[in-house]
């Protein structure tokens, strides 16, 4: 007799019950041991070979990889990578949280009709609309993709936390756009509606579609190199490009005492981003050595393709959200500070440099956005880091 799951949650009639019959003991036979081990063999050798083929068994740090480690991803220690732990220290010793900055200023501000001229209020609004959706880009993409195709605890540790972050970020927008009081709808659809923002939405998904693909898996050179493309678009175009100009134009607000709880919080964002590029580079180094048959000269030329229409892209944004001078700036500044920063980008994966006599025509932003700092381990460690409490925020 069977019963239906409602008929226990709403029985109506009660089941027959059988009386169990007692078992009959039966004599155990011996067994066989020539029959489970081989000759020359006991039981207890086979189970100690067993053992220790198990995918479970003891590592060392020599024998984890970024990406295709066949052990176990579960076990943190012992480090092999352990410039990923400490960022991932340093991303926990840099904590702050949206709403212990104050937005009192700003929403004066923002309410004065003279607070702000309308090309000052075009910058905030654009900034906000691409960044509310661009950390949630990456953030899916960290997610759904990244994750799982990275093999190593230790970068995994750090992955976690540089996806708390992004969430963190997509908070702190969401938290300046509802205490200024903008039109939710309006920003969070400029991805969509505004050209030179969907134009970098739309290059950066492209990288990603293929990774998100729950047949995709690494292990071949053509998909380890669909691997690393995703990396670089991410870490190196997006989070190390295509972020400049808006954090460039609202720290430069905060610098003239507008938006000031604004520019603190995106203060506090771009120190975490610059921690994600470093990291980010780290791994696609790290990669490259590991598997030296992916960097082929090809690829190579591919890559630096990627980053130099990253420039072309970023600096359209900066042409549309400023069209006259701004807050001392101008788009035409923008057109050698995107060149110097690729050039350090191709530098930092061991590639020509494509702009020459570039230089920084922000020196002020060198210090505020730790660019002077922005070492990857294959130069040095970032060390200057503390909890957010206590970041100096003095400008030079």
């Amino acid at each position: 007799m069977s019963i239906s799951w409602d008929e226990l949650d709403n029985p109506t009639t009660t089941p027959e019950v059988k009386t169990p019959q007692p078992l009959k003991a039966q004599k155990a036979e011996p067994i066989d041991t020539a029959s489970v081990a081989p000759p020359g063999e006991t039981l207890a050798s086979v189970a100690a070979e067993e053992e220790f083929d198990s995918p479970f068994k003891r590592i060392t740090a020599k024998e984890k990889r970024i990406i295709n480690c066949r052990y176990d991803v579960n076990q943190l220690v012992p480090f092999k990578y352990t410039w990923a732990w400490q960022k991932y220290l340093d991303g926990c010793a840099n904590h702050w949280m949206p709403n212990e900055i104050s937005m009192a200023a700003d929403v004066a501000q923002w309410r004065d009709p003279m607070g702000l001229t309308d090309d000052e209020r075009v910058i905030v609004k654009r900034s906000l609309g691409f960044f509310s959706t661009a950390d949630s880009l990456v953030a899916n993409n960290l997610v759904l993709a990244i994750y799982r195709h990275i093999t190593n605890p230790e970068c995994r540790q750090y992955l976690l936390r540089q996806s708390f972050e992004e969430a963190l970020h997509t908070h702190s927008y969401q938290h300046i756009i509802e205490s200024i009081g903008l039109d939710e709808s309006e920003v969070f659809n400029m991805y969509r509606e505004i050209p030179s923002i969907s134009r970098k939405a739309e290059w950066a998904l492209k990288h990603t579609k293929n990774l998100e693909d729950p047949n995709f898996k690494t292990g071949t050179p053509e998909t380890d190199q669909t691997l690393l493309r995703n990396l670089i678009a991410f870490y190196v175009v997006l989070e190390g490009l295509f972020f400049y100009v808006g954090f460039t134009q609202i720290l430069a607000m905060g610098r003239q005492n507008k938006m000031v709880g604004t520019s603190e919080q995106f203060q506090y964002i771009l120190r975490d981003e610059s921690m994600h590029v470093n990291f980010g580079i780290d791994v696609i180094n790290q990669i490259k050595i590991e598997n030296p048959h992916v960097w082929t000269e090809d690829f190579q030329k591919e890559i630096i393709g990627m980053i130099t229409e990253g420039v072309d892209l970023e600096y359209a944004y900066a042409v549309d959200t400023m069209p006259r001078g701004v807050l001392g700036l101008n788009a035409s500044m923008f057109h050698d500070y995107l060149r110097f920063i690729a050039n350090r980008r191709l530098l930092q994966l061991g590639l020509p440099e494509q702009y020459d006599g570039v230089e920084n025509p922000f020196p002020w932003m060198s210090e505020m956005m730790d660019l002077k700092k922005e070492k990857n381990f294959f130069e040095t460690r970032v060390t200057e880091y503390q909890t957010g409490g206590a970041l100096d925020w003095d400008e030079e």
